[in-house]
Formats: C-alpha cells, sequence, structure tokens
C-alpha cells in the first residue's frame, strides 16, 4: 500500500515537474504576438464579417489562451482566420504567446 503511494505521489511530481517547466518565454512570445496584436490590440475594434467584438487579450489567463490556439490549431474552434494563425503554430509557440500575453496590460 505505502509503495502505491509512493508512486502516485512520484507521478504527481513528475507531471508537476513537466507542467512548470511547459511554462513559455515571455519575450520569445512578445516577438511572436506581434501578428495577433494586428487585430486583438486594436481597442474596441469588430470584425467586418462576421460582425463580432474582437477580444482584448492582455493579462488573460495563460491556460486559457493555451487551450484556445490547440483548439484553433486542432480545428475544434470555427473561426477560420484564427485557425489559420494557429495551425504553423508549435506547442512553443503557444507557450510563449500565452506567457507574454498573461504579462501584457489589459486594455478596457
Amino acid at each position: 500500500m505505502l509503495t502505491a503511494r509512493r508512486a502516485v505521489l512520484a507521478a504527481l511530481a513528475l507531471a508537476f515537474a513537466a507542467s512548470a517547466q511547459a511554462a513559455g518565454d515571455v519575450e520569445a512570445g512578445r516577438v511572436k504576438a506581434n501578428t495577433c496584436m494586428g487585430c486583438h490590440g486594436i481597442p474596441n475594434y469588430n470584425n467586418a464579417y462576421p460582425t463580432y467584438r474582437v477580444p482584448r487579450l492582455g493579462g488573460q489567463h495563460p491556460e486559457y489562451i493555451v487551450a484556445a490556439l490547440k483548439e484553433y490549431r486542432e480545428g475544434k474552434r470555427p473561426h477560420l482566420t484564427m485557425r489559420a494563425q494557429a495551425a504553423s503554430m508549435t506547442d512553443q509557440d503557444i507557450d510563449d504567446i500565452a506567457a507574454y500575453l498573461a504579462k501584457a496590460p489589459a486594455h478596457p
């Protein structure tokens, strides 16, 4: 019984260490996110067609950014422009962009 608990704790420790190492590089993310700012960096920007408000991403939780970009990349989210943007992103690119956006200023 004690051995099984140790194995579970060891597995959890490894999983935690792996997730901590997966954090992105803020400076690399700043460079990689330049394209994102073309739409997401404009206050009160609305897309022409279909019409919707483009969300600001500064200060967003990095876990949300990672999940969203991976879903766009995998075709699980419907926005074609975002699918095209995410299609060539590596997991490292996504982690870097998420790390940058989490630190970027949030604007109204």
